[in-house]
């Protein structure tokens, strides 16, 4: 059975489905949960107002849940949740980016906390201001497709052939060099990695055969 304290609430944090990216955490009691579980839009408990409320009713910025994950101790909810816009009040799209330092201050990030690849990803994205002689992405990004492309077709050859003959470690390495290529490819279209898990996700529950004859 779940734990709700002695107000009747339960705390509840939502995290993208897709990226893994912590968006919010708010509060729920047994009708919000029941309400959410129903609805398949995260609804949750005001402490202020004494009410519910669903995320995004008004802005229109709602949680679509996946699925709801209690913990080892079921005292904490975990929405696994496909957001649509923001989800801070402030308008951002995550609520923590105000990193806490050795002294316990806060200090506001330019960016949300996030898993690493969409970290990777902003990085990329800011070497488009930056020079070509002091960055090797900005390098790639100048060469446009041709050059990008040709490095694409160079790492796939080379992890192809270390998963045939090579050592778990450069296995490893060159697929870490693939990925970083395709992420810049996509950086240089204007496109993200967390599209392509859009697309894979929507593949999931598919047969291959069906999905390419699909195409």
């Amino acid at each position: 059975m779940l734990k709700f304290d002695e107000r009747g609430l339960i705390p509840a944090i939502a995290q993208d489905h897709l990226s893994g990216q912590v968006r919010m955490m708010a509060y729920m009691n047994q009708a919000a949960l029941q309400q959410t579980l129903s609805s398949g839009k995260a609804t949750f408990f005001s402490r202020s107002r004494g009410a519910l409320w669903v995320k995004g009713e008004t802005s229109g910025n709602v949680l679509s849940v996946v699925q709801v994950v209690a913990d080892c101790d079921a005292d904490t909810l975990l929405l696994s949740v496909l957001p649509v816009g923001p989800s801070c009040h402030t308008g951002r799209p995550a609520c923590f980016f105000r990193r806490v330092t050795a002294g316990g201050e806060l200090a506001d990030q330019a960016s949300e906390a996030a898993p690493f690849l969409m970290e990777l990803g902003e990085v990329l994205e800011s070497r488009k201001a930056s020079s070509a002689e002091k960055s090797y992405t900005k390098s790639l990004l100048i060469g446009g497709p041709d050059k990008i492309g040709a490095k694409l077709r160079e790492e796939a050859d080379e992890l192809a052939l270390a998963i045939k003959n090579e050592s778990d470690e450069r296995v490893l390495s060159e697929a870490s060099d693939l990925l970083y290529h395709a992420m810049v490819g996509l950086t240089q279209r204007g496109l993200t990695l967390r599209q392509v898990i859009e697309v894979l996700a929507k593949r999931t529950h598919q047969s291959g055969h069906a999905e390419k004859a699909s195409r």
